[in-house]
């Protein structure tokens, strides 16, 4: 049924009843892309053991993943803005549980190495559809509270896969810590197949901010005419010097991220003595701190900033900075301490990564955010990059005193780098609300 043949109630009703429904499949989803993604990360030093991997090995296998990862969110980019969302998240979704199982059947460790690259290939397929469904469902001045209920989904499987691998990984072998992912991967992925909707067009419904009568959404609307994909890449990205600010950001966040999610197991067991079970709930409190940190940021936006993400973003970056350095250079060694530690760094750390994808969808093109996102995810994951071999050889010369002085030093600098764009912001809601 053709939208102008709906009534303001039934528009209203479908809306209502689809927003939260496809907010629960896109959550469930992605949180199963993170069981197929980290599921190696936390069993890395049982592999470590039984392989006679070093460091250097470890940061190869973590450096090809991401940019292959990085390079794949990118093209999926381009192709999910233009393609069915149901499909595509659901198909990459089985993919990479299919590939989780053939990895415990690789007995050498350059077909680990190959498998796991390709894993990284058909992760990039999940982040996109997210994008193009919460920009389309979702208003410009409530979308920092759905934003940042949907970016749970990362916290619910980065808390999950610590407890569930190292467990599995204990008492079964490193190989059960990868196939029951898997199996899950593969069963989420073939109900995203039948859960998710796309545009609310295709529902005949209008665009959400004639619904909501959003003024910011609405100016989004107007400023994003029909165009081609190459038109949107040249004037709306690589000629918008925001998303380059937003883009240089996201390699130091990202960078801080994967290396605290990475190697923080293998530095509580290294440094502190604890057993993996214990270093694997650790790191599960990091991510549940980011789950408090992504909600109060995106609510926050909404609600004392209109709708602005560099406000918030610039204040949990000095919180970043000053837990990073405390992690660093206070001598931190009791347990809850460290427990303490790490939840707070979770919690500075998701703000920023969520917002940082949130503003670029929202600076750029309406009917771009996959490509937009997955133009930030190559230097996302070029950061992710960096936290593997490139770390792991700045450890070997200086030890976990330059992994953390490095980690500090790049939290400083993304509070620095997005000072121009908290005054851009400023400036453009001022000119909005002016007579």
């Amino acid at each position: 049924m053709a939208a102008v043949a709906l009534t303001p109630e039934q528009i209203t009703e479908r809306y209502r009843y689809w927003r939260p429904r496809l907010l629960f499949a896109m959550v469930i989803g992605y949180a199963a892309f993170y069981l197929t993604r980290r599921s190696i990360s936390h069993v890395m030093p049982v592999l470590q053991l039984e392989l006679g991997l070093d460091k250097a090995d470890i940061g190869l296998l973590g450096t090809l993943f991401y940019l292959v990862y990085g390079a794949s969110k990118f093209f999926s980019g381009l192709l999910s803005d233009r393609c069915s969302a149901r499909w595509f998240m659901g198909c990459g979704l089985i993919a990479t549980g299919v590939l989780n199982i053939v990895f415990t059947l690789c007995h050498s460790w350059s077909a680990l190495l190959v498998v796991w690259t390709l894993n990284g290939f058909f992760q990039g397929w999940g982040w996109p559809p997210c994008a193009r469904l919460l920009t389309s469902w979702y208003s410009r001045n409530e979308r920092g509270f759905w934003w940042g209920c949907w970016n749970t989904s990362i916290n619910l499987g980065g808390a999950l896969v610590p407890l569930l691998s190292g467990w599995l990984a204990v008492s079964q072998g490193w190989q059960a810590a990868l196939l029951l992912p898997g199996a899950v991967g593969i069963a989420i992925g073939i109900w995203l197949c039948w859960q998710l909707r796309d545009k609310p067009a295709t529902l005949g419904l209008p665009p959400v901010g004639e619904w909501r009568r959003d003024p910011l959404e609405l100016w989004q609307l107007q400023h994003s005419p029909p165009s081609t994909l190459r038109h949107i890449l040249r004037r709306d990205i690589l000629a918008n010097r925001t998303i380059w600010l937003l883009s240089v950001s996201y390699v130091l966040v990202y960078l801080i991220r994967i290396a605290l999610n990475d190697w923080g197991t293998l530095w509580l067991t290294e440094t502190h003595g604890v057993s993996l079970l214990a270093a694997n709930a650790t790191l599960s409190l990091f991510e549940l701190g980011g789950v408090i940190g992504a909600l109060f940021a995106g609510w926050g936006s909404d609600l004392l900033f209109r709708g602005q993400r560099a406000p918030v973003i610039l204040l949990f970056a000095c919180g970043l900075f000053i837990s990073m350095a405390a992690l660093w250079l206070a001598p931190v060694h009791h347990p809850a301490l460290l427990s303490v530690s790490f939840f707070s760094l979770g919690f500075f750390v998701f703000g920023p990564q969520m917002l940082i994808g949130l503003a670029a969808a929202e600076y750029s093109h309406k009917d771009a955010p996959g490509t937009v996102t997955g133009f930030l995810a190559l230097f996302a994951y070029l950061g992710a990059a960096l936290a593997g071999w490139p770390l792991a050889k700045l450890m070997q010369d200086y030890g976990w005193p330059g992994f953390f002085a490095l980690l500090t030093a790049a939290a400083g600098c993304i509070g620095l780098l997005l000072m121009p764009l908290l005054i851009a912001g400023l400036n453009r809601l001022r000119f909005k609300q002016a007579p």
